[in-house]
């Protein structure tokens, strides 16, 4: 039987044939933290008593807070900096910009190649074919300990693109259309491989673009097959050949999804939802106050030079802020050399160093209440960008509403902007502290639950991006839900030993360990869900925190009841007496929670590496 490309690449790296569902030993490449999570790697490297394996293989990349200007993002950078010294660890400062970027570019990672790191958009790596993924603390520091980690293989899907588009959609549009088409979950646990003669052209950014929104889908990772341009680009930052991993051509699929793109039209996300695609023309007028160009998702050069097209000879509507924050130094001084710059400047744009930008709360690219931004970023979840609103949408159309005043095409600019007529502002309310007790770590457990009937909770929900530079476990409870609508009280009325019941892909989004922890320091015993995101299950089974797989939603199960839950069997008993089986531990996933978590011995004394 043939293989997928995650097959092979997960494969080779475990030494051994591996197929899905099997759990495997993988040697990772490359290994990276940034710095919000940085600083926790090396807290458990230390109070573990672990050593790194290969420190030419390990790597910080600070591109949260390229400024350093919080004061806690500046002490966890020098915590890392520090550390790097005293074990010769590159450092991408603060002065490179994204580290998914710079690992493609710098050759860090090749096409075949596997990568880790705390940026829940490692999968960006798919773009050249290599298996790039983000982990949580624990996993990372696992990983520069031993130089491998345990991994579930996926299964894999086909994604096949179908037609060809207009030439007003950007791959920007394409991917919209994608996530139009699978929604928030639709590839929840898969590898995806996209093909097809459109994807079979497309350039590097191009790529990146689409690997990047793949997690936005729950998926695992988007690779796509190098064409000449893409192994080209890689043999010239590695500086040696290299032989591409491809699926062999009776390889099997779990599903193939054909989308149909023929004459596709721009598309943009409506505020809150990745996933809540239209086409551009059904929210032409929308006013705005600020837009962004930038992030992971279309920060390179191309993306930056089809704004410069469209902002050439005009000025931003007045009123309006645009923010352009470049993916890497080399894009920033590619755009300078070229002419970019002034352009920008001269449209009344502010240029911000390279970086992340809004999407880590670290630099330009925030908003504030009721504020309306568009955006060229991957997620627009409530609060991810600020207080106010976010839609997605390419930079082409990015670039154009900034210039109009109001969300429209490049084709499509007024002669003169649209001006504001009022505006808005709200307040923040306060979040009361809670004291918490610490909890046991039983087989069978007995609690009062908590239902969330709601879907795709991401991680800004769980645990906003505003506290992630807290390190202390016991801080981190009082902040748990305060940005899930209807539940920013739930630090108050939690009691240890609470359950908490959810609907499918909970944890979705980011590679944070604190959306995790933030319930241990509450002291809540569990968590219940139809589904959990990828690398939040991880984080949790990480961390020795016990999650269910199961359906108690649609049960009639109400808030305030009772239930007990067994980890070896899977077996529910509701407060009625009915029995639901839900997913029972894994052999891995019992062994790690039994012994505390991933860095603890049996015996509860952490290993050396």
């Amino acid at each position: 039987m043939g293989k997928t490309i995650i097959e092979k690449i997960l494969g080779s790296h475990a030494g051994h044939e591996v197929k899905p569902g099997d759990i495997a030993d993988i040697e990772i490449d490359t290994r990276v933290a940034r710095d919000f999570g940085g600083a926790n790697v090396v807290k458990n490297i230390r109070d573990n008593g672990l050593g790194i394996n290969d420190p030419s293989k390990t790597f910080f990349t600070f591109d949260c807070n390229p400024g350093g200007s919080d004061q806690k993002y500046a002490t966890n950078q020098q915590i890392c900096r520090e550390f790097a010294r005293e074990y010769g660890i590159k450092v991408f400062d603060i002065d490179r910009g994204i580290g998914t970027h710079l690992a493609i570019d710098d050759g860090l990672a090749w096409p075949g190649s596997t990568f880790v790191s705390t940026d829940s958009h490692a999968n960006i790596l798919g773009a050249i074919g290599a298996f790039g993924q983000g982990m949580g603390d624990l996993d990372i520091a696992q990983a520069w300990a031993n130089g491998r980690v345990w991994f579930k293989v996926p299964p894999s899907l086909k994604v096949v693109l179908k037609g060809t588009p207009s030439p007003a959609a950007s791959p920007k549009d394409i991917t919209l259309a994608i996530l139009k088409e699978t929604g928030a979950n639709g590839l929840l646990g898969y590898s995806a491989e996209f093909y097809g003669d459109t994807v079979d052209a497309l350039d590097l950014p191009g790529r990146i673009t689409m690997a990047s929104m793949v997690t936005e889908m729950g998926g695992i990772i988007a690779l796509f097959t190098p064409n000449k341009a893409v192994l080209d680009f890689c043999e010239k930052a590695t500086g040696r050949k290299i032989e591409p991993v491809v699926a062999d051509p009776d390889a099997e699929y779990t599903k193939t999804i054909e989308i149909d793109i023929e004459g596709l039209q721009p598309f943009i996300s409506r505020p809150g939802h990745p996933e809540d695609v239209v086409d551009v023309e059904s929210v032409k007028g929308t006013k705005i106050g600020s837009a962004f160009l930038g992030s992971c998702t279309n920060g390179r050069f191309e993306d930056l030079k089809a704004a410069a097209d469209i902002l050439k000879g005009r000025k931003v509507a007045p009123g309006v802020v645009l923010k352009i924050v470049p993916a890497t130094d080399e894009v920033w001084k590619r755009a300078l050399d070229e002419g970019l710059i002034g352009i920008f400047k001269d449209a009344g744009a502010l240029i911000g160093n390279a970086g992340c930008a809004g999407c880590a709360a670290g630099q330009i690219g925030q908003n504030g209440p009721g504020e309306i931004t568009i955006s060229t970023g991957n997620r627009n979840f409530a609060g991810k960008q600020g207080k106010g609103e976010v839609y997605l949408a390419s930079p082409a159309t990015v670039a154009a509403s900034s210039v109009a005043g109001v969300i429209t095409l490049a084709s499509d600019i007024p002669g003169e902007p649209v001006l504001f007529k009022t505006g808005d502002a709200g307040k923040e309310a306060p979040v009361a502290a809670l004291e918490v007790e610490a909890g046991l770590k039983p087989v069978s457990f007995k609690g009062r639950v908590w239902i969330i009937r709601e879907d795709n909770i991401d991680t800004d929900m769980i645990y906003h991006n505003r506290y992630l530079a807290i390190t202390d476990l016991d801080e981190m409870g009082q902040y748990t839900f305060d940005n899930l609508k209807g539940w920013e009280d739930f630090s108050k009325k939690a009691r240890a030993g609470d359950i908490v019941v959810v609907g499918k892909n909970f944890g979705a989004g980011s590679s944070r360990q604190q959306a995790v922890d933030c319930f241990k320091s509450l002291g809540v015993s569990m968590i219940i869900a139809e589904s959990f995101g990828a690398i939040y299950e991880r984080n949790a089974i990480n961390q020795g925190f016990p999650i269910v797989n199961a359906d108690l939603v649609s049960t009639g199960l109400e808030s305030g009841q009772d239930i007990e839950v067994d980890l070896e069997t899977g077996r529910i008993i509701l407060q009625s007496g009915d029995e639901i089986d839900g997913q029972p531990f894994s052999e891995v996933q019992m062994n790690i929670y039994r012994r505390g978590g991933l860095l603890k011995t049996a015996s509860g004394v952490s290993s050396r590496g």
